[in-house]
């Protein structure tokens, strides 16, 4: 059986759309999924499905959310392979020893080759961007705390709805996912 972590888009950072992780858990298994577990408090969850495709996970997990919280939320689901080759395919690894200069924004969908390559990453100097099929990722040399290369600013420059996270997350989420499979 398949093992997914859903990365959920604006919860509980900076107060807003809060979300206790005991609920999510109970809204995903309600759904059928088994082993279902989280990781911080910023919406990761880890779970076995039987499903084999992302994108009715994730339609089903907004929906509950939706239903059961009142939440307009976004979610992406990522297999654990998926995490795996993100993880192997990050352009930044070697360039850094602080894994919170590293994030990985997580895409709804590829975006436009032409939305990509118009992006004008270079006005975001010393911040760097490398998009890989359904991730943007980002090397924040002077921290994410100082950028400008946000992930509204992602969102809008390639017409897709993206929810980030730092590089220590991404391979936590990658080895839970591992683990489980």
């Amino acid at each position: 059986m398949p093992t997914y972590a859903a990365l959920l888009r604006g919860i509980n950072v900076g107060g807003n759309k809060r979300i206790a992780m005991a609920d999510l858990r109970a809204i995903v298994e309600g759904l059928g999924h088994q082993s279902v577990r989280t990781h911080l408090q910023s919406g990761n969850i880890v779970f076995d499905s039987p499903k084999r495709s992302a994108k009715p996970l994730e339609a089903a997990l907004e929906k509950a959310i939706a239903s059961e919280l009142a939440m307009d939320v976004t979610v992406m689901v990522r297999r654990s392979d998926e995490l795996a080759a993100v993880v192997a395919a990050t352009p930044f690894g070697g360039r850094t020893d602080d894994p919170k200069q590293i994030h990985v924004a997580f895409l709804s969908e590829r975006p436009k080759a032409a939305a990509v390559k118009g992006f004008g990453i270079e006005e975001f100097a010393p911040d760097e961007m490398a998009v890989i099929d359904r991730e943007a990722h980002l090397l924040y040399p002077d921290g994410y705390a100082r950028t400008k290369l946000t992930n509204a600013v992602i969102e809008k420059q390639l017409g897709v709805r993206s929810t980030s996270r730092n590089w220590r997350t991404v391979t936590t989420l990658a080895e839970l996912t591992a683990k489980a499979s």
